[in-house]
């Protein structure tokens, strides 16, 4: 019962933990663009776990309010910024004689930065978007249907502008446009699944902050 009690008062900083930490292991795992299975479209293998941090951040938005759901989305694309400057300055350390893997990290870890930029900026202003529906609808009806229209609507601007940010140019057009449906596809299916249990976590608080 006191673990209960205390995992429900730290709802709020476990929800931010996460929240963080998934958006550091998406980008790194954004660097490979796999097939999405039965439909067989490109998409960058993040996709698979970023569409969680909606709900983490709705988490976020439901326990701490507004201005500090705000924050932690800032916070998160600066840590984001940190990571990917230390990839870059590592990978101009002189590696070790023994160690035989240079290349390799260069080339998994330095698109990381690209890509991390992308997702910054797409992050911010679809998490800004998201935030903004999700305290307009949340007002009006319930928190089932605040999650979906903010989502899905947050899900669209976040996967148009963090394709063509992180792979114009790098990848065929043809494959950007295949991420970008299998980008919307997947966090669409993910809010869908996710988005009952936002109602399951209690509000703390007052419907004015959020």
């Amino acid at each position: 019962m006191q673990n209960s009690q205390l995992i429900k008062t730290n709802l709020g900083a476990i929800s931010a933990s996460l929240y963080v930490s998934f958006q550091l292991i998406s980008n790194v795992l954004s660097t490979k663009i796999a097939l999405l299975p039965f439909v067989n479209l490109a998409t960058d293998a993040g996709t698979l776990l970023y569409p969680l941090t909606f709900t983490l951040r709705d988490f976020v938005h439901k326990t701490l309010g507004k201005k500090r759901s705000r924050q932690i989305v800032v916070l998160a694309g600066l840590i984001n910024l940190v990571m990917a400057l230390l990839f870059l300055l590592v990978a101009k350390l002189t590696p070790d004689a023994s160690w035989q893997f240079q290349d390799a990290f260069e080339k998994i870890l330095l698109p990381v930065w690209r890509i991390t930029l992308a997702s910054v900026i797409s992050q911010v202003v679809s998490e800004l978007v998201d935030t903004e529906i999700f305290s307009w609808v949340y007002k009006k009806y319930s928190d089932v249907t605040a999650v979906l229209v903010s989502n899905t609507i947050a899900l669209i601007v976040d996967s148009l502008v963090f394709s063509f940010l992180a792979f114009l140019g790098q990848l065929p057009l043809s494959v950007v446009f295949q991420i970008i449906v299998s980008n919307i596809l997947i966090k669409f299916v993910m809010s869908v699944i996710s988005s009952p249990v936002v109602k399951a976590v209690p509000r703390q608080v007052p419907v004015e902050s959020i």
